[in-house]
């Protein structure tokens, strides 16, 4: 079990054949915290829109949010560009779950972190419309890539690995708009008075101090399998959740 004070997941894509969604049930089985954030991207609607896929388990996740709200953890929906209408609730319940454009957290040691999706911060990265296509068909090819690399490696009696999060973190162009967007929401939570940025979005996970202030990223479930958990003494460390346990702690 993983008790913890509060815990963040963002870039779910329920609806997405990519979803890893068996790791995702088996996390949270396990998880027993306060307050429960859902940071953006939990339904994939574009996904939905140009091919229905829904199977039972993605049905059950959503059955689970339910169940954890209802039994007294604050679940709080912070929705995304993939799930955008959810935005037109913004603070309104949908049953017992909070919905949220933007929300302010407090840690246990007293820090403001503005929690947001983070899609916003693509006006700040500069592509072209042959780069935004030919990055949608890189990001296919990707997760074609990691889905078989993943099989290869189950065969073999490995655990998940993400080959598409290690190919990405090693191409020049990833690299920069990764490096411009965790820079931007570091700027947007400075000039807003917070003390640090909680996102999702780029499915690139993270947790580090910087000039002060913290950037901390969810990551996703549809490649590293990851969120964010703040312990009852305000300690805020990256877990990843897969066929292994792996903690990553904040970063100076």
């Amino acid at each position: 079990m993983i008790n913890a004070r509060t815990v963040w997941i963002s870039d779910i894509h329920l609806g997405f054949r990519d979803c890893k969604v068996d790791y995702l049930l088996d996390f949270l089985n396990r998880i027993h915290c306060d307050t429960l954030y859902l940071v953006g991207d939990i339904v994939d609607l574009w996904s939905l829109k140009r091919r229905f896929c829904w199977p039972a388990k993605h049905y059950q996740v959503m059955l689970k949010f339910y169940e954890l709200a209802a039994k007294g953890m604050r679940v709080v929906y912070v929705p995304g560009n993939h799930d955008d209408p959810m935005r037109h609730f913004s603070g309104e319940l949908f049953g017992p779950i909070e919905i949220a454009h933007e929300h302010e957290y407090v840690t246990a040691d007293g820090k403001r972190l503005l929690v947001m999706h983070g899609d916003a911060m693509d006006a700040y990265i500069n592509h072209s419309w042959l780069k935004r296509v030919i990055g949608d068909h890189g990001y296919e090819l990707l997760l074609f890539i990691n889905r078989w690399s993943d099989r290869l490696r189950k065969l073999v009696g490995r655990p998940y690995f993400s080959l598409a999060g290690l190919i990405k973190s090693n191409i020049k162009g990833a690299k920069a708009a990764i490096a411009t967007y965790e820079k931007e929401a570091l700027a947007e939570a400075k000039r807003r008075g917070y003390d640090g940025v909680v996102c999702g979005h780029i499915h690139y996970p993270a947790l580090r101090e910087e000039g002060g202030l913290r950037y901390a990223n969810c990551g996703d479930w549809i490649e590293s399998c990851t969120a964010l958990v703040e312990d009852h003494q305000g300690v805020m460390r990256l877990l990843h959740h897969s066929d292994t346990i792996q903690w990553q702690a904040l970063e100076q």
